[in-house]
């Protein structure tokens, strides 16, 4: 099995797969400073929802090293706006919001001791967040193997493996276990436009742990789903709230609705750092859109026409009708979602 490290921090720099340049490069993008890991954030150099909250987090370890020779009011008043640049950096994932919370927490706790003390309990607390990561992932994928039958078809959307957590991942991470308890699996991967995060990092990852899989443009899955080539559905998660409606990457809730016309399983894979308990509902999550570059744009190559206005949104919510059932850490959680949501409380 091959490792694949999408963050390191090492030596005061945060170390991160530069997933812009991937397949074509494999290149790291070095953060020095929190302003370097805001734009890694933004520029999705660094992406999917627990990747994002663990960079976050040593983006807070990072400010406390660049301010480290500040007085200490000047150093918590830095502080406090490094850690509300973070929290803005994308708005959609909540693994964001609830890292940069557990940074505050702790800088709320230790506020008192020297400024060297403050940054060693910062990175205390984000290598606790990074080493839980992976314990959570490696916990789900064994949870959600169990409803992989043999000999299963599995499609699955965006990317959700290594590269979108610290390592191992949450809907490939059950894939890949899948795969590795001897099951002779098979994968159809949506290419995802507009960033083709499938195309261009799930193929990859597939590729380098040698899991039979197909590439497929989006449109080909209700093809496949139709015709009955499809076993289960893996999908990730960005932000689920307590109603169970999750918002992931755009095009989810269409397969979803394929899905549920044809009786195909439909799983969301994510650790319970991902559910919002502050939300009751998917109409509540804010949807963030992007550039009309991305669309109109392929590796910086024009393919429409210029002038053409464009609507980009990065997820879009499936409603919780839509979904067979939530794989976490603590097990697979089932309708009602809300009552089995709250008892995780």
């Amino acid at each position: 099995m091959k490792e694949i490290k999408t963050i390191e921090f090492r030596d005061g720099v945060l170390y991160l797969i530069d997933q812009r340049k991937l397949p074509l490069s494999y290149e790291f993008f070095e953060c020095r400073t929190y302003q370097d890991v805001d734009f890694a954030i933004k520029d999705m150099v660094v992406r999917g929802a627990p990747a994002i909250g663990a960079a976050a987090a040593y983006g807070v370890v990072l400010a406390a090293r660049q301010f480290m020779k500040e007085e200490k009011e000047n150093f918590l008043k830095n502080m406090e706006n490094a850690l509300n640049v973070l929290s803005k950096s994308r708005p959609t994932a909540v693994n964001l919001t609830w890292a940069i919370g557990r940074m505050r927490g702790v800088l709320e706790k230790v506020k008192d001791l020297s400024v060297s003390d403050i940054y060693e309990a910062l990175k205390e607390e984000a290598n606790k967040i990074y080493l839980e990561d992976l314990e959570t992932n490696k916990k789900m994928a064994k949870i959600g193997n169990e409803v992989i039958k043999p000999n299963a078809v599995i499609l699955t959307h965006c990317n959700t493996g290594a590269l979108a957590t610290v390592g191992y991942g949450t809907a490939l991470g059950v894939i890949r276990e899948a795969h590795y308890s001897g099951k002779n699996i098979f994968v159809y991967a949506d290419e995802t436009r507009p960033r083709l995060q499938g195309a261009k990092l799930t193929a990859w990852e597939l590729v380098q742990e040698g899991i039979p899989a197909k590439l497929i443009a989006d449109s080909v899955a209700a093809t496949l789903i139709r015709d009955g080539k499809i076993d289960i559905i893996l999908v990730g998660a960005d932000r689920i709230a307590l109603n169970g409606d999750t918002a992931n990457k755009i095009g989810t809730f269409m397969l979803s609705v394929v899905a549920k016309v044809y009786n195909v399983p439909f799983y969301v894979v994510a650790p319970t750092s991902t559910i919002d308990f502050n939300i009751e509902t998917g109409a509540e999550i804010v949807i963030e859109e992007r550039s009309p570059e991305e669309v109109t744009h392929i590796n910086g190559v024009r393919i429409a026409p210029e002038g053409i206005d464009v609507y980009n949104p990065a997820f879009d919510v499936t409603p919780h009708e839509n979904i067979t059932g939530i794989i976490t850490e603590k097990g697979i959680i089932r309708p009602p979602f809300r009552e089995n949501i709250l008892k995780l409380r």
